[in-house]
């Protein structure tokens, strides 16, 4: 059981709540308080709300939020994550155009952040290949979620592997923190079919190994 605090009472906030909850202790924590506690009393399990000035109780914080709004958490509250696992879960996608990421060229969310942070805090990329609606439900046509984990520190990888383990899913090593690049395009890429796939967002990226 780890304890976990998800910055964001957004659709995904709540989809990624809803797999976690039950075997760990959750926080979310939102600039509305009360949606935060809207979403913590609708998670159960003893989840609890608050602001996102209030003491971060998680081990593992999942920025549960869009890129701009990780970037100022983590702006707001650099000193407080030092020493946590910081789990980002955003596509940098510029919604004026959905067409092309906002970040440079050569990096990417995950490392963007990371460079905001204190040395001693490692970032984990995961979740950005999958849909909140899927997450809700827990998988796609019978088919269990593959969840894409990238990172350099492997003892933090292994938490986040741990914890979309233990909740159902199938946690995929994507290999090191640069991977985050390509898992963002991947994300992209992906929200991009929707339109031509017909599925709402409720499609899933599965992985078909022998």
């Amino acid at each position: 059981m780890a304890k976990v605090t998800i910055v964001g009472a957004g659709n995904m906030g709540r989809g990624i709540g809803t797999r976690l909850a039950g075997g760990n202790v959750l926080q979310v924590l939102a600039p509305t308080v009360e949606h935060a506690s809207s979403l913590a009393s609708e998670l159960g399990s003893g989840a609890t709300g608050g602001g996102v000035d209030d003491v971060i109780e998680g081990d593992v914080v999942v920025l549960a939020t869009p890129y701009d709004g990780a970037l100022d958490f983590v702006a707001r509250r650099r000193a407080d994550l030092s020493g946590k696992v910081v789990v980002d879960i955003t596509n940098p996608v510029d919604w004026a155009s959905f067409d092309r990421l906002v970040t440079p060229f050569d990096s990417s969310a995950a490392q963007e952040i990371a460079a905001r942070l204190p040395e001693n805090t490692p970032v984990v990329k995961a979740f950005n290949t999958t849909f909140a609606g899927t997450l809700s439900s827990g998988g796609v046509a019978g088919q269990e979620l593959d969840v894409l984990v990238a990172g350099d520190d492997q003892d933090a990888k292994a938490t986040v592997i741990q914890l979309v383990e233990s909740a159902g899913m199938r946690a995929v090593d994507a290999g090191p923190l640069r991977r985050a690049q390509q898992l963002e395009h991947l994300g992209f890429l992906h929200m991009a079919l929707q339109e031509s796939l017909g599925s709402g967002y409720g499609s899933a990226l599965k992985f078909i190994t022998p």
